[in-house]
């Protein structure tokens, strides 16, 4: 049960990074310096907000599957 939270939360985190490197990166780039920063600046801080969490609870998550079936995979 642990291992299959371990990797919902990982791939919710990976399902994010893609969506930002597909559209959100690219949809900025076509923007002017003055207006990428002012939409980046909150974007980067919700962003970290919803991702650094994810990233956590999946290294925690998936060390804890480790230690019980001593299993890398």
């Amino acid at each position: 049960m642990v291992g299959l939270l371990a990797l919902v939360t990982a791939s919710i985190f990976f399902g994010a990074a893609i969506y930002i490197n597909v559209a959100e990166h690219p949809a900025r780039l076509r923007l002017d310096d003055t207006d990428a920063l002012a939409q980046w600046r909150p974007a980067y801080k919700r962003g970290f907000a919803m991702q650094a969490p994810l990233a956590l609870v999946s290294a925690l998550l998936g060390g804890a599957a480790w230690s019980t079936t001593n299993d890398p995979l």
